[in-house]
């Protein structure tokens, strides 16, 4: 059963925001997570990077803007409502930190599907059967969505409220997701900014896993 009680919300939220600032501390100091030689990355920010920079002007241009009306308004709140800024702003970079930092990775054993540092599951090349280049929209603007196909449970991890690439797998599998294991699916749907380069990577993969099965 999901945990609804205040105290594992306060959980969570102490580990997103640790998650926050370690991704914006590792983008700064061009640190990205260890990956195995001869891995490839496929990034999947571009669709979100214009709404993203968007909200951290208007932000940055903000707080000074109210810091001058609050000092000769409510100067008892000013430093209070600049922390707030400041920190919001800085949230907002390590939300962009966090998708740039964390891209889907395809490695030997398969291709890892992020988004941000919440979701991070492993897809073994054995697990897939094929992998397409198809663009979608989704009703929900939630990362992570399932919904329910013809031939069996799909999970959508989307960026902004898209996926570009279908894999569809040889048998259920139930990967990890932040609130715990998804229910087995049939289907992987995510979004990257090159379909085509990742859709290609996948198949040469797919072609080198069933060649060495047939050996």
């Amino acid at each position: 059963m999901r945990e609804r009680n205040p105290i594992a919300l306060l959980r969570n939220a102490v580990v997103y925001e640790i998650g926050m600032w370690r991704s914006l501390y590792r983008w700064l100091l061009r640190r990205p997570p260890t990956r195995e030689p001869g891995a490839e990355v496929f990034g999947y920010v571009g669709v979100v990077k214009p709404i993203l920079i968007a909200f951290i002007v208007l932000s940055a241009v903000e707080i000074p803007i109210f810091d001058v009306i609050l000092a000769h308004t409510l100067p008892s709140a000013r430093k209070i409502v600049l922390a707030l800024g400041v920190w919001g702003l800085l949230w907002m970079v390590g939300l962009f930190a966090s998708l740039r930092v964390h891209p889907h990775v395809a490695e030997a054993a398969g291709l890892r599907v992020r988004n941000g540092f919440s979701v991070d599951f492993l897809v073994p090349w054995a697990a897939i059967a094929s992998a397409d280049a198809r663009y979608r929209s989704l009703p929900s603007s939630r990362a992570v969505q399932v919904e329910h196909g013809d031939s069996g449970p799909i999970l959508n991890v989307a960026a902004a409220k898209q996926t570009s690439v279908d894999l569809v797998l040889r048998e259920p599998l139930s990967v990890r997701l932040p609130k715990g294991p998804s229910e087995p699916v049939r289907e992987i749907r995510l979004y990257a900014d090159d379909p085509a380069a990742l859709v290609d990577h996948a198949r040469r993969q797919l072609a080198a896993h069933a060649a060495g099965a047939g050996t």
